[in-house]
């Protein structure tokens, strides 16, 4: 292997060999990539962790309600930080089923509850309406709503992908016009947060799992304002951001997205970890079951979620 070569796990290796090998679709719909997208999960992604508390609900937003799911491995509780967990899927597919397993994951290891938000979906709702729906959901959940008879102390934004994107423009948001309470924690996986189409973007434009066509077409439905921080984050200040993990995938066209953001959080002084998982691919926390690597790779995030959860 050379030195420009990329480390690709064994794992990795046939698990992709299985994905390209499948035929690729004459047409980008996005109702048949959303069941696609909900199929794959239910084939790589580990089982759900048994709860004691699973409820869905819905919160105000600014264009009707919003769909949420709440977990709790336990019953009750003591005053707490929640989890916020926004999904990925390009601002077009995924919704609250396609992570259901890895909220319970969250909850189960970190001891917290979690609440995911399925935030309107382009192309019917583009840009800006995931964020203005995951900024709603977040202000909601500050206020500690009777619907989930829980105390909340602050909050922990959390997604991948288009969720990562939207983890970070609804934790700007917090820090800059403080909710009913505090943000704690930012978590970006893989995030999506700028508008660059070289680097990683051209070495792993196709056979990785995402594509560059997937990410164009993704784009061409949410039509993001280029330069706008709400669609872009890496434009906006990183003045006074709260605490923050970003973890990045070695075989990921985001890759170098990611690591611009957790090089400008540092920069600017934020408490920062990053994480970079070499010989992974794009999405690897829902991909646990088809990849034990994975597996490892997002216990490697919750232990540094739990880490900087001891400083709060």
């Amino acid at each position: 292997m050379s030195d420009d070569t990329p480390l690709i796990r064994e794992d990795v290796q046939g698990f992709l060999a299985l994905v390209n090998s499948l035929p690729v679709p004459e047409k980008l719909d996005a109702a048949e990539q959303r069941m696609g997208y909900l199929a794959l999960k239910s084939m790589t992604e580990a089982d759900p962790r048994p709860m004691a508390v699973v409820k869905d609900l819905t919160c105000p937003g600014p264009a009707g309600d919003i769909p949420v799911r709440f977990y709790d491995v336990r019953e009750s509780r003591d005053p707490s930080p929640v989890v916020l967990f926004f999904h990925g899927g390009g601002f077009v597919i995924g919704d609250l089923d396609t992570h259901n397993s890895l909220c319970t994951e969250l909850s189960a290891e970190l001891d917290l509850p979690v609440l995911a938000v399925h935030y309107r979906l382009a192309p019917d709702h583009p840009f800006p309406a995931a964020p203005d729906d995951c900024e709603a959901a977040a202000r909601w959940l500050a206020g500690s709503p009777a619907e989930l008879d829980r105390s909340v102390t602050g909050l922990v934004t959390i997604g991948g992908s288009a969720g990562g994107n939207l983890a970070t423009v609804t934790a700007r948001a917090l820090c800059d016009k403080p909710a009913a309470a505090p943000m704690l924690l930012q978590v970006l996986l893989y995030p999506a947060t700028d508008e660059s189409q070289d680097g990683s973007m051209v070495t792993f434009a196709e056979g990785h799992l995402l594509t560059r066509l997937a990410m164009d077409w993704f784009y061409s439905l949410y039509q993001p304002v280029s330069g706008d921080p709400r669609a872009f984050p890496l434009h906006a200040s990183a003045k006074g951001m709260c605490p923050s993990i970003v973890a990045t995938a070695g075989l990921d066209p985001l890759q170098d997205q990611g690591r611009r953001m957790a090089a400008k959080l540092v920069d600017a002084g934020v408490d920062t970890i990053y994480l970079h998982i070499a010989g992974m691919t794009h999405d690897f926390t829902s991909t646990r079951k088809a990849l034990p690597s994975a597996a490892a790779a997002t216990a490697k995030v919750i232990a540094a979620m739990k880490l900087m959860l001891t400083k709060v």
